[in-house]
Order: structure tokens, then C-alpha cells, then sequence
């Protein structure tokens, strides 16, 4: 199962990493972002928000949603962005999770957490703004990228809303319900 049947009360249904979750939101809206050299950025007087420092993908190439629990594929994906940016687990501030509310995603990111950043993963907030805005599928990486530029911005870790009652399973720092204010450098998003 992948979508909640609680769109009834859409406001608190979506609710990744909680245990009581059961499913994502779908949701709507997309984001542009202007990708250009610092230098040229400067040069026309561009508002900058932030700098992509590296990025990488990995699937297992047979499912669309079927992870693995231990997170291998997002972990390596994980590895592999910081590599390309040329920063260590330690460097993150925050990370801007997937986040769906399914408990296959929740559980498999977690993990995936723990095995790129290692003990760094149950230091660094991480938080899903699916909790707040949904699911749009193929658009939300455009909005997980405006909203950690906007994170960086604002020096804001933004809440996992609804997140009442964390999942044993998922024992990180979620950020339940409050953003909190924090300087952040580097941030990383799997969204």
C-alpha cells in the first residue's frame, strides 16, 4: 500500500517516520531553480541561494518502490554525493528526507542514514516536508531542492509535521513538529 486512506483529514495524514503512519499524501506543485556558475550568477546580480556541491543517483533497477531494508542503493548514492562535493558525513547540517510516510521508505532511509553517515546519522536533524506539502512524484525533487536552499537561507531546520509517535525502527532525529533555528552549511537531500 502506498497512499493513506486518511485523505479525509489531508492536513495530518501525511506522517513519515511516525509509527502510526500508513501511506503518502499525494500532493501538487513543482519548483524552478536557476542552476548557473557562481560567477555568473554575480556577474548579472542574481539572488544566490545556494551552491550544489555534488549529486548522484542509484536505483536497484528492478521495482519502482521496492527497497531494500537494509538502504544500500541510498546509501551508495549518499556516499557518492559527498564524494563529488568533497565533504565527510560530519560536514552535514541537515538532511532533507524522502520522507513518504511508507513504512518500506521510512525504514529503508534509515537505515540508509546510518550506513553513509555512521554515527554522524544520529546527530544531524533530518526532517520530510512531504509532512507538509505531500507527495507530488516526479516534481518533488525540485521542491526538496528549493526547500533546502530555502533551509540554508533562513538557517531553519524545517519540522516533520504530524511525527506524534517516532517509529522505534526509525530512531533518528526527525525534527517532530517545531523547525528549529540552527546554521546550516551543508545539507543534504534525498529527495
Amino acid at each position: 500500500k502506498a497512499t493513506t486512506p486518511n485523505n479525509a483529514d489531508a492536513e495530518h495524514a501525511s506522517r513519515p517516520f511516525d509509527r502510526d503512519r500508513d501511506g503518502f499524501v499525494l500532493g501538487e506543485g513543482s519548483a524552478v531553480m536557476v542552476l548557473e556558475s557562481a560567477d555568473r550568477a554575480r556577474a548579472r546580480g542574481a539572488q544566490i541561494y545556494c551552491a550544489v556541491a555534488g549529486a548522484a543517483s542509484r536505483s536497484n533497477a528492478f521495482h519502482m518502490t521496492g527497497l531494500r531494508p537494509d538502504g544500500r542503493e541510498m546509501a551508495e548514492a549518499i556516499r557518492v554525493a559527498l564524494d563529488r562535493a568533497r565533504l565527510n558525513p560530519d560536514d552535514i547540517d541537515y538532511i532533507n528526507a524522502h520522507g513518504s510516510g511508507t513504512r518500506q521508505n521510512d525504514r529503508h532511509e534509515t537505515a540508509a542514514f546510518k550506513e553513509s553517515l555512521g554515527e554522524h546519522a544520529y546527530h544531524v536533524p533530518v526532517s520530510s516536508i512531504k509532512s507538509m506539502i505531500g507527495h507530488s512524484l516526479g516534481a518533488i525533487g525540485s521542491l526538496e531542492l528549493a526547500a533546502s536552499a530555502l533551509a540554508i537561507r533562513h538557517a531553519v531546520v524545517p519540522p516533520t509535521a504530524n511525527l506524534h509517535t517516532p517509529d522505534p525502527e526509525c530512531d533518528l532525529d526527525y525534527v517532530p513538529l517545531t523547525a528549529r533555528s540552527r546554521r546550516l552549511d551543508a545539507v543534504l537531500s534525498v529527495g
